[in-house]
């Protein structure tokens, strides 16, 4: 009978400090010593990526894209590293690889590249010598032979894409909270653990603001088939699966409600009323690699008017996204760049909205007797995010979490044919 394989992932927090890598090795030789073949991914410990930044800024204002991969990739080596040492302690053979050691082939974009292909091959010779394999995660090699990384939570990613190169039964992604929660606990008290959501409604979840997993984690799992199951790794309680949409087993109306204060939004003063002026801007964006967000364009009244656009972005591409749109600015006119970095987001989602109307209007009436000023709006069939003020984002909230009913005992069942 051949033996499942699982891919256990932890966080920076559940790796912060001695006692808890040991805490972490005895997991996983728990999981070796239950039959199972393991490979493990690790974040870097605890602030240590945090801590590297500050030591690039100490001595460059802006740090070379490809030495700062070269630079931030040691975090993760160095969890592996003492991880190994500890399961090598408890009478098991670990092996700890680096990304590039690991098979994990990236495109050439520094600090937020793109996993193309994991060429497992060394994992699944360590694992057929009954070892337990350690991969450090966030980062790969490039095409170009470069080290990257994959950005901010890429550990997810690397756990989920080395799961699906090995077809492991699971990839357990562990970290200092219990799972997935209707809001986040610690602006709302009564928020309830889920106990599975679909990839549709994580994928939503992840790009409004959630950061239990990272977005491009959830969308690769959704692509190879990879279940998810995001748990705590301070108990072994279950946590929350993440799951196709048909193998889950309730559709409530609305499933959570998200938020981010972690974006800032753009807007160009005098943008020409001709084809191929957005397509210029948003070009010029995506080739500094800027990911955005919700877009609004406010179109002249008069034909021939200068008009505005917004759009929101995460404060980290900020200033990537102002350099880029100098040039675009020089060239089609643009009188201004008008930056604010004072508002949140807002989100509902819920793969029962699809079928139930009137949810739209009822997050407005709540914002409204919350006096809460809606600046953005932007849909899904299963979301509906709202751009508001950052101070404003803690009351809403609350507002809307429990204006739909989602604490424990009162979720909202979706309500239409069976």
């Amino acid at each position: 009978m051949t033996q499942s394989t699982v891919v256990m992932k932890f966080g920076g927090t559940s790796v912060a400090d001695a006692e808890r890598i040991k805490r972490a090795a005895r997991r996983i030789v728990a999981a070796r010593e239950s039959g199972k073949r393991v490979v493990a991914v690790l974040s870097a410990r605890g602030k240590t990526t945090d801590e590297l930044i500050a030591m690039a800024q100490e001595v460059s204002e802006v740090p070379d894209p490809r030495e700062m991969d070269m630079l931030l990739s040691t975090g993760e080596r160095i969890s592996c590293a003492l991880c190994a040492m500890a399961i090598n302690d408890l009478g098991h053979r670990a092996i700890s690889l680096t990304g590039s050691q690991a098979g994990i082939v990236t495109d050439t974009s520094h600090t937020k590249a793109r996993i193309l292909d994991v060429r497992a091959d060394r994992i699944r010779e360590a694992l057929a010598e009954d070892m337990i394999v350690l991969v450090a995660g966030f980062q790969g090699v490039s095409t170009s032979r470069d080290v990257t990384t994959l950005g901010r939570g890429g550990s997810d990613t690397t756990a989920v894409a080395v799961a699906a190169a090995i077809d492991a039964e699971v990839c357990e992604i562990y970290t200092d909270v219990a799972g997935v929660f209707s809001a986040d606990p610690r602006i709302v008290p009564d928020a309830r653990k889920l106990p599975q959501v679909s990839f549709e409604e994580m994928l939503e979840m992840a790009a409004s603001g959630a950061k239990v997993l990272q977005l491009r984690s959830v969308e690769y799992a959704r692509t190879h088939g990879v279940r998810i199951h995001c748990r705590s790794s301070f108990d072994s309680e279950p946590g929350t699966f993440v799951l196709r949409e048909e193998d889950t087993m309730e559709h409530p109306l609305i499933t959570a409600v998200t938020h981010s204060t972690e974006e800032a939004r753009i807007t160009l003063v005098g943008v020409p009323d001709r084809p191929g002026a957005a397509a210029s801007i948003f070009a010029a964006l995506a080739e500094a690699n800027c990911n955005v967000d919700t877009i609004i364009q406010n179109e002249p009244l008069t034909e021939g008017r200068a008009a505005e656009v917004s759009f929101t972005i995460g404060t980290d591409d900020l200033r990537a996204a102002l350099t880029a749109l100098e040039p675009v600015c020089g060239e089609l006119g643009i009188t201004r760049i008008d930056t604010d970095r004072e508002i949140g987001k807002v989100s509902i989602v819920g793969a029962g909205m699809r079928s139930h109307p009137g949810v739209a209007a009822k997050v407005f009436q709540t914002l409204a007797a919350e006096d809460v000023n809606i600046e953005m709006i932007s849909t899904s069939p299963i979301k509906i995010s709202c751009v508001i003020r950052a101070d404003a984002v803690p009351r809403s909230v609350r507002a809307l979490h429990a204006a739909f009913q989602l604490g424990e005992g009162g979720i909202e069942p979706e309500q239409g044919p069976r």
